[in-house]
């Protein structure tokens, strides 16, 4: 079976539930909080083990219970999480969730031990790369890390999935050629293209300027408004999938990601894959926790063929 390595961070989730969410400046009464693994890279490479990919992840943790139970959970998840460092004085990482009554979330992440994702572990453990088919990296980590990883994986012939969360202001030029498919969602796109996207239209003419710097394949994740997919030739819409309740959509961008990488790995075209991840997604938002929510390919397939 062709393999999956993850580089990204990996957070423990505090969240936090409210009737609605702050505005700057107003308090609000929480109704309770809970403790749950994830982290933008823990939760894609635990979503595409549970979808049946074989997966490796390099990350780092710190010496601490977080890291402790972070690592089993990834390990008994069926991530291969030997490659992932254990740091003496450093803290493992940490998000803030806040979520309202309709599921929305606002999170604010305290790096940590995912800060020391260098490039030197990506060398130390660069026979993962070579033993890959796709790489999947964030932005929760070193820039330089991403730009070192994402070059090794090219001159190995590897695929490259950048989800640029969280966004900077613009894409570092020389990570673009390197990169082979970029998965902004709206917000995202917006800060690294500084145009507004309020329309499809829209959206499609930010991520077409992305396209013209040389990123082959441009993915904006919409929510309810499903993906496009922006290319040189032009563009391909894929809806969103309803089935169910709407609870926690906090790892849903997380869990497309993955599901993309799995449906590519299995040979599936492009937009055949983008509808894979939108139907994994849709199935995640409706659980609570980020990789307590992710659903099996048993799942996905199940909702697939009931949806026709």
């Amino acid at each position: 079976m062709s393999k999956i390595t993850v580089v990204g961070s990996i957070n423990i989730d505090i969240v936090v539930s409210v009737d609605e969410i702050p505005q700057i400046g107003e308090t609000v009464l929480g109704r309770n909080m809970k403790h749950f693994p994830g982290g933008k890279g823990a939760n894609q490479a635990y979503a595409a083990a549970k979808l049946g990919a074989e997966v490796s992840m390099i990350g780092a943790v710190g010496k601490d219970e977080n890291g402790k139970l972070l690592l089993d959970n990834l390990r008994i998840g069926g991530v291969d999480n030997t490659s992932i460092e254990i740091l003496n004085g450093i803290h493992t990482g940490c998000a803030i969730v806040i979520i309202d009554n309709a599921g929305n979330n606002q999170i604010a992440v305290i790096p940590g031990a995912n800060m020391f994702v260098s490039p030197d572990l990506v060398s130390k453990n660069s026979e993962l790369i070579e033993k890959s088919d796709f790489i999947i990296m964030q932005q929760e980590i070193p820039i330089e890390t991403i730009i070192y990883t994402s070059k090794l994986a090219k001159e190995k012939n590897k695929t490259v999935i950048l989800n640029p969360a969280p966004a900077h202001d613009s894409l570092n030029e020389e990570l673009l050629q390197y990169t082979d498919i970029l998965t902004p969602n709206k917000i995202e796109l917006e800060k690294l293209t500084g145009c507004k996207v309020d329309t499809i239209e829209n959206v499609i003419s930010a991520a077409k300027l992305i396209v013209d710097k040389g990123i082959k394949n441009v993915i904006v994740t919409l929510g309810e408004n499903g993906a496009v997919l922006v290319t040189k030739d032009g563009f391909i819409h894929k809806k969103s999938y309803n089935v169910g309740e709407k609870v926690d959509t906090t790892a849903a961008g997380d869990c497309f990601n993955a599901a993309l990488a799995v449906a590519l790995q299995k040979n599936m075209d492009i937009d055949k894959a983008i509808e894979f991840a939108n139907l994994a997604a849709a199935i995640s938002i409706t659980r609570e926790g980020a990789q307590y929510s992710m659903p099996t390919l048993e799942e996905v397939l199940d909702f697939k063929h009931l949806l026709g």
